[in-house]
């Protein structure tokens, strides 16, 4: 268990952060589909984390790093059922890149299978698998019991799985 941070320790909020940035952006930007939204997400998240904090609503039971993805994850789930009701998931941004076209279109083909998976599922996926986080702290950023988060797994990986076979 993590001590409390003081509700004027925006500082410390602030240093997390920025430790984090960059995993929060990739976080985002995978469970949305595309990177301009998951700017946008990174951006609420730090004002809502600091919103937070300074209303007391860090509990301290996990740590800031992990408070920070919770958040992320939220506001990213949040954004994207706003843009499932506008249309449908808009595709990852391809970026010019020296991959070979099979790599291109492989790549396409599990952003797109990952789009279809339910929310809760690609979360928990992105989490451990890209994001590369433990499944206790993919649990408290999911707020799952970690029996609940290995289901999860389990299932978007079968998924996946079936998809993909021959």
């Amino acid at each position: 268990m993590t001590a409390a941070v003081a509700p004027s320790d925006v500082k410390a909020l602030e240093r997390e952060a920025l430790t984090h940035a960059g995993a929060l952006y990739r976080l985002a930007a995978r469970l949305l589909g595309n990177t301009a939204d998951a700017d946008d997400v990174v951006q609420e998240t730090f004002i809502k984390a600091i919103s937070e904090l300074r209303r007391g609503g860090f509990r301290g039971d996990s740590s800031l790093g992990t408070w920070l993805y919770r958040i992320v994850t939220h506001v990213a789930l949040d954004r994207l059922r706003q843009v499932k009701k506008q249309a449908a998931v808009p595709p990852v941004e391809e970026r010019e890149s020296s991959a070979s076209p099979d790599a291109a279109v492989a790549l396409r083909e599990l952003t797109d299978a990952m789009a279809e998976l339910p929310e809760d599922q690609r979360a928990a996926l992105v989490l451990k698998e890209v994001q590369g986080l433990p499944t206790r702290e993919v649990a408290l950023v999911l707020e799952r019991s970690e029996g609940a988060t290995e289901q999860l797994l389990v299932r978007a990986r079968q998924t996946l799985r079936r998809r993909f076979e021959p």
